[in-house]
Order: C-alpha cells, then sequence, then structure tokens
C-alpha cells in the first residue's frame, strides 16, 4: 500500500536526521534489502558531505518524510524522515546524475523509491535538465526492477566499479520529448592522460570510430608533438586546428579544417614576445604543410548545419571550445562531437572532472544554443573544428 510522504529540499537542521537515515540503509544493505548501490561501508555519504550538498549550488537534496500530524495548537508536523535523494547538475550541460537515493527499510512497500525518484525527476526538470543518469550495482535486482519500470533505459557498463568489485549498470532516461531520429555516431571515449593532450584524445576516439584503430601508449603524446602550438596560457601548448588535420591525413582519414581567424591562433592567450613568435612560426609551418597536403581549410564559421551532416555522414568532428561554462575557467578545450538530435549536441570530453566517473564524460547533452556559445574561445571569439572522415 503507498504512503503519502511529503518532499523539500534538505535544510542544515536535517543533518543529524540524514545521518541517521543513511546509517539505518547501511545496515538495511548488509541484510540484502538495499535499494542504493552506494549504501556500503566504504561509500557511505558522511556528515561533512551532507552538509556540502545542501549548501552546492548545483545540486539538490531532497528529502522525503512520512505521513505527520499536527501539534498542540493544530499545525501540521512533519512525520520522521523517510529517505532522501540527492541530484548533482552537470554544469554547462542538460544532464543531471542520480548521485545517491536512500529509503529507510522501515518503509519498505510503501511506493518510498518510486516517489523519490519521480521527486528526483521534477527537480532536475525544473532546472531544465533533459537527461537524468544514474549508476546502479548488477545485482540490485530490485531497483533495477523500478528504473526500468519508471522509464530507465541502460546505456552503459562499468566492470569492477564498486569496492567490492561488483559492476555497476548506468541507465538514464530522457526528462522530456523523445529525439526524432537523433543522429549518434559509435564513437569509443578516449581519456587525455596528460593537461595538455584534449586534442589528440579526440583524434584517436575519431580514428578508433572510423577505421577501427585501437589507441597505443605513445599515440597521444606523438600526436601531440606533430599538433602542438608549443606554447599557449601559461603551460605547454595545445593543438593547432591544422596540426590535428595534419596529423589525421598521415593516420589515413580525411581531415577538413573550419576556422573563422585566418591569422596566428592563441596568441591572446600569451604574453612573452617570444613565445608569440613561436606560435606566429609554428601557424606558418602548419599553413604551408596543409597547402602542400591540399588540406581543405575554409576561413568561415562552423554552422551547427555542417555538425549535423557530418553526424550524418558518418564523419567525427573535433570542435574547440571555451571550458567557463563546464569549470568555470577559461581555457581551450578539444571535444568530439558523438550525437545531435533537435535541442542538442552530445560531446565526448576527454578530461574528467575530480568529481565526476569516465561515463559523465561521454554523449553529454548540451543545448545547441550553449553549444554556440561554448564554441567561442577567447577575446577574439575564435571557433575552430576538424572534421574528420575515412581516407
Amino acid at each position: 500500500m503507498t504512503a503519502a510522504f511529503s518532499f523539500r529540499p534538505a535544510r542544515p537542521e536535517d543533518l543529524d536526521a540524514l545521518v541517521a537515515v543513511s546509517y539505518t540503509h547501511l545496515r538495511a544493505h548488509e541484510t540484502k534489502v538495499d535499494l542504493e548501490q552506494r549504501c556500503f561501508d566504504g561509500d557511505r555519504l558522511s556528515r561533512r558531505s551532507f552538509r556540502h550538498w545542501i549548501r552546492q549550488a548545483h545540486s539538490g537534496l531532497i528529502v522525503a518524510h512520512g505521513p505527520g500530524g499536527e501539534d498542540g495548537d493544530g499545525k501540521k508536523v512533519e512525520g520522521a524522515l523517510a529517505g532522501y535523494a540527492l541530484v548533482i547538475l552537470q554544469r554547462g550541460t542538460r544532464m543531471a546524475r542520480l548521485y545517491s537515493i536512500a529509503a529507510d527499510p522501515a518503509w519498505r512497500g510503501k511506493g518510498l523509491g518510486e516517489q523519490l525518484m519521480n521527486a528526483a525527476e521534477r527537480y532536475a526538470h525544473r532546472e531544465k535538465r533533459l537527461y537524468l543518469r544514474l549508476e546502479v550495482r548488477r545485482d540490485n535486482d530490485a531497483a533495477i526492477r523500478l528504473y526500468e519500470r519508471l522509464g530507465y533505459k541502460l546505456f552503459a557498463e562499468t566492470p569492477d566499479y564498486y569496492e567490492d568489485h561488483q559492476d555497476a549498470l548506468r541507465f538514464q532516461k530522457r526528462l522530456h520529448y523523445k529525439p526524432e531520429n537523433p543522429a549518434r555516431l559509435d564513437i569509443p571515449w578516449v581519456r587525455q592522460t596528460t593537461e595538455f593532450t584534449c586534442g589528440p584524445a579526440c583524434l584517436l576516439m575519431a580514428r578508433h570510430a572510423l577505421d577501427g584503430h585501437a589507441p597505443a601508449d605513445t599515440d597521444e603524446l606523438l600526436i601531440w608533438r606533430e599538433a602542438t602550438t608549443i606554447f599557449m596560457t601559461a603551460g605547454h601548448g595545445g593543438c593547432h586546428p591544422l596540426g590535428l588535420a595534419l596529423a589525421a591525413r598521415r593516420r589515413g582519414l580525411s581531415a577538413t579544417v573550419y576556422c573563422n581567424q585566418s591569422r596566428p591562433l592563441f596568441l591572446d592567450s600569451v604574453r612573452d614576445e617570444n613565445k608569440k613568435r613561436v606560435i606566429e612560426t609554428v601557424h606558418r609551418h602548419f599553413e604551408d604543410e596543409a597547402r602542400r597536403q591540399a588540406v581543405p581549410v575554409h576561413y568561415q564559421e562552423l554552422t551547427a548545419g555542417r555538425l549535423d551532416q557530418a553526424l550524418q555522414d558518418g564523419e567525427v568532428a573535433i570542435v574547440l571550445i571555451s571550458t567557463w561554462r563546464l569549470d568555470g575557467r577559461k581555457a581551450p578545450h578539444w571535444v568530439v562531437v558523438s550525437g545531435a538530435d533537435r535541442e542538442c549536441f552530445y560531446i565526448h570530453d576527454p578530461d574528467p572532472a575530480d568529481d565526476q566517473v569516465p561515463l559523465d564524460c561521454q554523449h553529454v547533452p548540451i543545448s545547441r544554443d550553449r553549444f554556440e556559445q561554448m564554441t567561442r574561445y577567447g577575446q577574439s571569439r575564435l571557433r575552430t573544428a576538424v572534421i574528420v572522415g575515412r581516407g
């Protein structure tokens, strides 16, 4: 029988009860009645974590209370805390993640799990997120049945995810309309291994998708050595679009460059005049080599229509973005466009943040207007991309 629970955002005064619910839920997990993959020893949410998430702007910690009553003055009083759901909003994207969910076993069979999920979805929907994603233990049959009944679809698996080496299943649900014939490429995700090799990691994704070449250990650095601007901002140089295109051609792929500027790139990120001269020299070298190799270079805006066409044609678009809307830093960063529908572009980001798992960076939905803003970098509003295809 379903009970009437009430839901609201968590407040600091809920901390004591939240920790109690968490520990109750841990004991439930140990007796095989766990409802959430994160409630086991070593992975439980601490008091400090709850306090952090209550204060965090890009998250929703929703608490559920059982049926209440009235005090001596006839005022309504909340019932005991029955559970919570924690939803994290991925900054700059249209995606939310169900980070944790817990239901007191005393309310089992009363519909609390489903009502918590509905509350989480309502919160994500209000925050204009298109997708809600979650992880669940492969052996958590009850939770999996609930998610599937609510319309969640399995989209990925991660082996050896939990401390006891159990696999994780990744589910997601689109909270708005279903896309009509969405264009999506089967692009294996590659993680960059340094702070400056996002471009090579993206080219390795494209190559793997187009010709099946699995990345070797040295490929990432070798591509960077071929394509680097040498200097950029305060650290190592990133990759020039012409350099990436030439590296793609050397590996048997076709490559077309779009850039809204013909002058040397990234100069506004470097103050040292000697470094600027090096960047200018490398730029001229890439231009000369691109002419010799007959690499198509279009000094014009890359339109959303061209990106859509690339996806339809089975090409891979490697696009430069500013990370400002993702992490608050104004850094140039290469990503791969993995799919599109009428509202969003989807990206593979090779560089997970410290609080992300790799799957948080795959097929990340970004609204088309937000993507338009993200793909302009620096004071010069640089917009550039490399469209890679089979040779």
